[in-house]
């Protein structure tokens, strides 16, 4: 019902001035803070996507992007784990051939949850990322995002410059949450997981995380 409304109203570029592209301003707008009140963000932290797969890749390669624009020279390393969706496993893969760019997979315990004390382990003072999904999307195994995030934020605490990524594609309807108490920098979501429109999806990013972006124009 939602998309039949928009369909109806009109076809009209969100960027234009005229009636038709303001009137579609307001419905892009509308569901911003619809999304962003739903996660517990502000809704200048929500940016729309294709999909879950381009909201894993902005999150990842575009924060290394930035990492790398603000220091050319600098040496970092991703953390993610081996159970993670192709598209941050493959997002991860690309950036290791990268110079400069090491990047560390943890594994998971018998029972499909990444232990945070792994992942501190793992931890180096030129990690800048680590990612790790909400819920898997084969096991169904819920992760430790509120003890990654702590980990996260005692590096930060100690002048470490680190984010953490969270793909919650399974995870957004199905388990209740708040991004900013989870302590999520950068949370993915894609709509037909929650029976929205197909080929959209969304990616927060939280106030002051510089994100360069994957497309132009």
């Amino acid at each position: 019902e939602a998309l039949l409304s928009v369909y109806q109203s009109g076809d009209g570029n969100a960027s234009s001035i005229h009636s038709e592209g303001q009137t579609a301003r307001r419905q892009l707008e509308a569901a911003r803070r619809k999304i962003a009140n739903y996660i517990g963000a502000n809704a200048t932290e929500i940016v729309f996507t294709s999909g879950g797969t381009e909201s894993n890749n902005l999150a990842i390669l575009g924060l290394i992007r930035a990492q790398r624009l603000a220091n050319p020279n600098r040496r970092i390393h991703v953390m993610t784990t081996a159970i993670e969706h192709p598209s941050v496993l493959e997002a991860v893969r690309q950036l290791s051939r990268m110079a400069n760019i090491d990047t560390t997979y943890i594994d998971p315990d018998p029972s499909g949850v990444v232990n945070a004390t792994a992942i501190q382990k793992a931890l180096r003072p030129e990690t800048v990322l680590i990612s790790c999904m909400h819920a898997n999307n084969e096991t169904g195994a819920i992760q430790p995002i509120p003890e990654i995030a702590a980990v996260v934020q005692q590096a930060r605490c100690n002048g470490q410059d680190i984010h953490l990524h969270v793909d919650g594609v399974q995870a957004l309807s199905k388990i209740p949450f708040h991004v900013v108490e989870l302590g999520a920098d950068l949370y993915s979501m894609s709509a037909h997981k929650v029976h929205a429109l197909k080929g959209t999806g969304a990616l927060y990013i939280r106030k002051g995380v510089a994100i360069q972006p994957l497309q132009f124009g």
